[in-house]
């Protein structure tokens, strides 16, 4: 039995949502929702994770799994505004607990520096297996862009993040702390190894820099064909050289100060202050610019 599969796309952060529901028992997983932010005003609100609410009210779903492909830099997650909503658990990679002490410690949160415990329900090891509904998923560690990246098969239906984009956008970049082009490339070949006809859906689109519309759907067998950073048989140390080369020409994702700070705690807010506000740290000189 497979999912039926509803994309939500953001525009202003160019991500792509989900909610796989299984057909029969209506039991439902959102997969990466966002939370929309304003830089300029410090600011959020909730437009984004309201139409997957809406969705999930229209389709009369109960959703069992709130999940995150990996700690996002580019956009903050909506899980915790959902869950609040939906009573649902939430999860991501184990990877994570690599994620919260590096970033622990950027941030000087002490708030994760002095705890072991996640503010997510589940941590996913490499192969774990749950269920939505009826339907079969499972779990496979796809670390490179970060230590925290999972993929969920869910059916014919593989959550891949930012492992890749669509065929002719590439790869993944892994130049933030505790990503690896090695990593990344060993993570492309177990996607790799499912079947051709194993659907793909990617966690951002940028419509290949404007020549085409969004797209956020593909296949094993497509991306081994055709896309354009790790198809055609390129061997490793290429594929490393590579990434490494294009990574040190790419600038910051805007939203990464914020977005981390967020994502690191599940969609919590960092701990408010005595004034009875949260604060996002900035910290000075520490992530490096690029022309």
């Amino acid at each position: 039995m497979n999912a039926d599969i509803v994309c939500f796309f953001d525009e202003k952060t160019n991500s792509a949502s989900y909610v796989a529901a299984d057909p029969e028992t209506r039991r439902a997983a959102i997969i990466d929702p966002v939370l929309d932010f304003d830089p300029i005003s410090a600011c959020t609100s909730s437009e984004s994770a309201e139409r997957i609410l809406d969705h999930v009210a229209a389709k009369n779903l109960s959703v069992d799994w709130i999940l995150e492909t990996h700690v996002h830099a580019d956009h903050l997650t909506a899980s915790n505004w959902l869950k609040m909503r939906l009573g649902s658990k939430t999860g991501v990679g184990s990877g994570i607990r690599e994620v919260r002490a590096t970033f622990g410690e950027v941030f000087n949160a002490l708030d994760i520096i002095d705890t072991e415990a996640s503010p997510y329900d589940k941590l996913f090891d490499d192969g774990e297996k749950f269920k939505v509904g009826d339907i079969d998923a499972r779990v496979i560690a796809t670390p490179g862009h970060t230590p925290s990246c999972v993929t969920y098969i869910i059916g014919n239906a593989c959550f891949i993040g930012d492992t890749m984009f669509m065929p002719d956008s590439g790869t993944a970049r892994c130049d933030f702390p505790g990503g690896d082009a090695k990593q990344l490339f060993g993570s492309l070949q177990k996607i790799f190894s499912l079947p051709d006809e194993m659907r793909l859906f990617v966690c951002h689109d940028y419509g290949a820099g404007g020549v085409r519309d969004f797209a956020w759907e593909t296949t094993v067998g497509e991306q081994r064909r055709s896309n354009i950073h790790i198809s055609g048989g390129v061997k490793e140390d290429d594929y490393v050289q590579m990434r490494s080369d294009r990574d040190a020409t790419l600038s910051l994702p805007r939203l990464i100060i914020p977005a981390v700070q967020v994502n690191m705690r599940a969609g919590h807010f960092p701990p408010v202050e005595e004034n009875g506000t949260s604060y996002i740290k900035v910290p000075l000189n520490v992530f490096q610019t690029r022309d």
